[in-house]
């Protein structure tokens, strides 16, 4: 009797039998398009999403190949969110945008990023750092203050959880895309 593993083997070599290194695609694919997700049909990925320890930097980029495909919808790159990881490591928005025009995937963008930031920081810093943006709630002006909760009753008038700008900007998205506050 063979098992599952043999088995699924099996029907995966008889399927793919005669077809390796064969396409049958008619048109290429563009690195940079198939990386650029779609932003009028889904959120980019979360604020507490990391890479390389950084927080807000997935999201980032998201935001920022979609600006460069035209599929940003109202989502923008280079907003307040991302000035503050800028500012953190000291890139210049219009470079990051530059690097990204060249197709490179998130590895290659950090690895860019670790050599090009006018502030080197370690790990220790990188993880203090993503810790309180995961954390940061609206500063304690009456301004600030107004401004959240007004962006929250847009949601919801019961959700008492939403504390931070991450817990904003995850509810944010999952609404604008069909969830139920």
């Amino acid at each position: 009797m063979k098992t599952t593993t043999e088995a699924n083997q099996a029907s995966y070599e008889a399927a793919s039998k005669g077809s390796r290194n064969r396409t049958t695609r008619t048109t290429p694919l563009s690195v940079a398009n198939l990386a650029a997700p779609d932003l009028t049909h889904r959120p980019p990925r979360s604020p507490r999403s990391q890479l390389g320890g950084y927080a807000l930097l997935p999201r980032m980029l998201d935001k920022g190949r979609a600006t460069l495909a035209g599929t940003n919808g109202e989502y923008h790159f280079n907003c307040p969110l991302d000035q503050r990881f800028l500012s953190f490591l000291g890139i210049d928005p219009k470079k990051l945008l530059a690097e990204l025009k060249t197709g490179k995937g998130d590895g290659e963008i950090l690895e860019w990023i670790q050599t090009n930031a006018k502030h080197k920081r370690a790990p220790w810093e990188i993880q203090q750092w993503s810790d309180y943006m995961d954390r940061r709630g609206p500063d304690s002006d009456a301004e600030t203050l107004e401004f959240f909760a007004a962006y929250v009753a847009k949601f919801t008038k019961t959700r008492e959880d939403i504390k931070s700008w991450a817990d904003l900007l995850e509810l944010d998205d999952f609404v604008s895309f069909g969830g139920k506050a």
